[in-house]
Formats: structure tokens, C-alpha cells, sequence
């Protein structure tokens, strides 16, 4: 089959680009695949962080993508769906987490010959800081293709609520496999200059104000001091905000903050130190962090939003509080390790890993866009 693919790809930087370059080599094992990105991203004076780009010294994959398409320069829509069309795809997957990509991405889809069949993977389809012109264009964006992909309930929800008679599939995030092994726990928590005898709570991503990250050391300064917390992930909000959190938490000298996108190479080191991955936040949709945390046998102790229920609580693999609240939050860890509940997490970590695979993810949407080109 030959396959086109539209999203964040090298030298992009981030979790979408990790994702597709992953989907990216599992599907060239058996199609021609090409894949299609930004020219540019994001308008500099709006990106929140130091960067977008990887940098020189990172090992991310380099999926040898074309740049075709600038979000913010209507005039590289044309041309980029020409190019895009001009690949001839039996199937076209466009990756959908931004509203105002619609207007691009519908053209895509809109301009295709009429026996290629497009899907789109809906990572977001509300975003988490709404915008007034969001409706509009998520409405003209769903109207240009076949199917969806969706992957967890919250995004199924909202497709529902959209388009009732949208055809779609809902498949986990798949776990990561690309970050390297675990490393021994005591090697880890030495390289990071920290007492390998407190219980390790991790915070990892990027930070922006809907993840609860302050939510997160209010419920740790509720904690006795055989605990230490590790904040890693570049800040993409306030930045005075945090920095004075943790300097007016009662257990700062137990709290390790890295306010800086991590390298490929460099993720195992955080989650082989960690004995527990937090997801404090106040509304999500699935995350990539699930995927990365399980990969390294961690469990987790989230919040009850978006399909985290789901996706950890019901087959076992951590604890999910009902809200986003630090007293229950606090509650929720010190359960953990109370009832010691790591082998009974970890079993089952290993038991759903054969589920949650990129083979099997990508043998899916396979059958699925087949299933819509009858």
C-alpha cells in the first residue's frame, strides 16, 4: 500500500513527532510510506518554549520527511496539498491536535484523488485552552475525511458529540519502545545527585498550567520526608509561578527540578531513578507519558480525567483520584506504597505490554482504512 503520513516529524521535537516517527517505521516494515511536515510550526513570537526544533546533539529519529507547509502562510496550503496529492497514496493519515490545522489539513484531505482513502488520528480534538473560532474549524476538518482514530474516551466523546455518525476506531497510545533499557535504580538516582533511599515521585513533560503541576507539590508538601519529588520537563506557562512553588514548599530540599525538554537518549535515566509517575492533571485527553512510563514497568498514581480511568486504573496499573485535588492526590500516593502495591502494578504492566504494541497498532489502521475503502 502506499501510505502518506502529515504531521510533526524531524526536525520537529516533541511527543507527536515521536509518535509518528514510531507509527512511520512500523508501517514502512510492509508499505511505501512517505511522510509530509511543517515548514514551519509555530510562529516563533507564539511558541512558548526555547525552541521547536531538536538540536545537533539529540538522537531523535530522523524520518527523512518533506517540509511543505507553513501554519501561519496560507499561500504554502496550495502547493502543500499539491504535493500531497501528487503522492498518490492509496491511504493519507493526517495527525489532527490543533484546531486552527484544520483549515490545511481539510484541504489535504479535500484535494485527494478520488481512490485514496484519508484518516485522520485525533490526538486532541478540543484543545486544552480553548479558543472562539475552535467549533468552526474542528467542524469544516471532520467533514474532509473517511475515518478517525481515536484513543481514549474523552476524544471518542467529543468526535460522538461533533459528528454522531463519524466512522472511527479507539486504540490505546501505543507504548514506547525507542528510549533504551531501564537502568539500575541506585546508577539512576546517583547520576541525578539523589538519596536513592527516599520513595521517587516523577512529574515529566512539558509544563503548561492544565497538567496541575502545582497541584502536584501542594500534595507533596502533604507527605512525610521519606519522599522526594523529580520535576522534569521545560516550562511552557508561567515560569515565576513554579519557580515560587517550590520555593515556598516545606520539602524544597527534597525536590529536583530540570526545567529543560529531555533528549531521547536521556528519558531512561528519569523514569530507571523513578518509583512512581504523577499525572496531576486538570484535564487530558490520553497522554504519551503512559506510554513511556509503562514502557520502564512504572506505575501511576493520575487524576480522574479524560480516559486515564481507563487506560490505568481498570487493567490494573496504578491508582486514579477522583479530581484534581492535592489532598487526594497525596492520598492516592501514600496508598501506593502503604499497601505496597508495586509487584501487583507491575505484573500487570507486563501482562498488558503485548497489547499495547506498535505492530498491532499499526495492523489496526490497516484494516480499518480498508474496511473504509469498500
Amino acid at each position: 500500500m502506499k501510505i502518506s503520513i502529515f504531521s510533526a516529524f524531524y526536525p520537529f521535537r516533541g511527543g507527536i513527532a515521536q509518535f509518528n516517527a514510531r507509527l512511520f517505521r512500523e508501517l514502512e516494515k510492509e508499505h511505501d510510506v512517505k511522510a509530509f511536515t511543517f515548514k514551519k510550526q509555530y510562529p516563533n513570537f507564539l511558541f512558548p518554549g526555547t525552541t521547536q526544533y531538536v538540536d545537533d546533539n539529540d538522537d531523535s529519529d530522523n524520518i527523512p520527511a518533506k517540509r511543505i507547509v507553513s501554519t501561519f502562510n496560507p499561500f504554502t496550503y496550495l502547493s502543500a496539498s499539491r504535493v500531497v496529492k501528487k503522492s498518490q497514496p492509496d491511504l493519507f493519515i493526517a495527525n489532527f491536535w490543533m484546531s486552527f490545522f484544520g483549515v490545511f489539513l481539510g484541504l489535504f484531505s479535500n484535494r485527494l484523488n478520488k481512490n485514496s482513502t484519508s484518516i485522520a488520528i485525533i490526538h486532541n480534538l478540543i484543545p486544552h485552552e480553548p479558543r472562539f473560532f475552535d467549533k468552526w474549524l474542528i467542524r469544516y476538518f471532520l467533514k474532509k475525511y473517511d475515518g478517525f482514530v481515536v484513543m481514549s474516551d474523552a476524544v471518542r466523546n467529543d468526535l460522538i458529540q461533533f459528528n454522531p455518525n463519524a466512522k472511527f476506531i479507539q486504540m490505546n497510545h501505543p507504548w514506547y519502545d525507542h528510549f533504551g533499557k531501564k537502568l539500575d535504580r541506585s546508577l539512576a538516582c546517583q547520576q541525578l545527585g539523589i538519596d536513592e533511599s527516599k520513595k521517587n515521585l516523577l512529574f515529566f513533560g512539558l509544563i503548561r498550567d492544565y497538567k496541575g503541576l502545582d497541584i502536584l507539590i501542594d500534595a507533596f508538601d502533604l507527605l512525610d520526608d521519606s519522599y522526594q519529588l523529580i520535576i522534569v520537563g521545560e516550562v511552557y506557562s508561567k515560569l515565576d509561578y513554579y519557580e515560587q512553588k517550590i520555593n515556598d514548599s516545606n520539602k524544597k530540599g527534597q525536590l529536583l527540578f530540570i526545567n529543560q525538554y529531555v533528549k531521547d537518549k536521556d528519558v531512561n535515566l528519569y523514569f530507571s531513578a523513578a518509583d512512581l509517575c504523577i499525572l496531576p492533571y486538570r484535564t487530558a485527553t490520553q497522554s504519551g507519558i503512559t506510554a513511556t512510563s509503562f514502557h520502564f514497568d512504572v506505575p501511576i498514581v493520575a487524576t480522574n480525567v479524560g480516559g486515564f480511568k481507563s487506560q490505568i486504573e481498570e487493567p490494573g496499573l496504578g491508582i486514579v483520584v477522583d479530581s484534581p485535588n492535592a489532598e487526594l492526590l497525596q492520598y492516592g500516593i501514600k496508598k501506593y506504597f502503604d499497601l505496597n502495591l508495586k509487584e501487583e502494578f507491575v505484573h500487570a504492566i507486563h501482562v498488558e505490554k503485548s497489547k499495547n504494541t506498535w505492530d498491532l497498532y499499526a495492523e489496526k489502521l490497516i484494516s480499518f482504512s480498508q474496511e473504509l475503502s469498500k
